[in-house]
């Protein structure tokens, strides 16, 4: 396996959770890290912007572009990755993370805010992978990777929040679509998911609070596992959903203990979709 030192990777809501920890294992193996997310200033309850994560990448031994985005705005979206790319002089990869959450079935749910997961889970992956896509063509390791689940068809996962469920969906079945059609260029296409709730912000004001927080682990079980498919060549790793402990174990990881959230003995809670 090689590392990303010199490799651009550009990644999406990479303020904070999930995304601030693979910018911070991509900065370790030297890359060069773009963190993209509407996070400007300080959240009076969320923690991170995209200029402390900076801050943080520079110091784990990384290069740092800090870029407002939106990626509701695919505009934005061309702008910033262009941006990008002209002062890195490319992008190698692009990490579609930035995601919207609201467990709630049909009935309860506005429309709006099912437009709302709709732009920002599936037409984001399209939009940035199509903006990224004339970058990723000039790199030698060209890589997509999104975070989304493989796809679990068993009517309960569609039972109480089918409308999330359908756009998390959607971002998974638009990357096999990609893997398939970039695969003349060289690009991997790959998704990303935990085996295991990941104690987020998203986790403690959306979904469970506090108590499931215990019940999680840290999300640096996905950066390791989303590095480690940086590191694979499209010969090795494309087409595929991936789940972070599998990944992980594949490179020889036995013990996944210093990954927990809390030291407890409770009892890990699965992630969505995976029974």
């Amino acid at each position: 396996m090689n590392t990303l030192k010199n490799q651009t990777v550009f990644i999406t809501g990479a303020s904070r959770g999930i995304g601030r920890a693979i910018a911070l294992a991509c900065a370790r193996q030297g890359a060069n890290v773009v963190i993209a997310a509407k996070s400007d200033t300080p959240h009076p309850k969320l923690p991170g912007t995209i200029h402390t994560v900076a801050e943080e990448v520079r110091e784990a031994g990384g290069q740092a572009l800090p870029l407002v985005l939106d990626v509701r705005d695919e505009d934005q979206i061309k702008q910033r990755i262009d941006e990008a790319a002209e002062h890195f002089g490319g992008i190698d990869a692009l990490i579609n993370n930035a995601g919207a959450i609201r467990l709630t079935g049909v009935e309860n749910l506005k429309v709006s805010r099912f437009d709302l997961l709709h732009q920002v889970n599936a037409r984001a992956v399209l939009a940035c992978s199509q903006a990224a896509l004339p970058w990723l063509k000039k790199s030698r390791r060209a890589h997509i990777l999104s975070m989304s689940p493989p796809l679990n068809l068993d009517p309960k996962w569609f039972a109480q929040f089918g409308p999330y469920t359908s756009t998390k969906y959607a971002m998974t079945m638009i990357s096999i679509g990609m893997a398939q059609e970039f695969k003349r260029y060289g690009i991997a296409v790959n998704t990303l998911w935990p085996k295991t709730l990941i104690s987020t912000a998203a986790i403690e004001h959306e979904a469970g609070g506090a108590q499931m927080m215990a019940q999680g682990r840290t999300p640096e079980i996905m950066a390791d596992a989303a590095v480690s498919i940086l590191n694979h060549s499209i010969e090795e790793m494309t087409g595929q959903n991936l789940i972070d402990e599998d990944v992980l174990r594949q490179d020889g990881v036995t013990d996944f203990e210093g990954y927990r959230y809390e030291a407890n003995d409770k009892p890990l809670l699965p992630d969505l979709y995976l029974d």
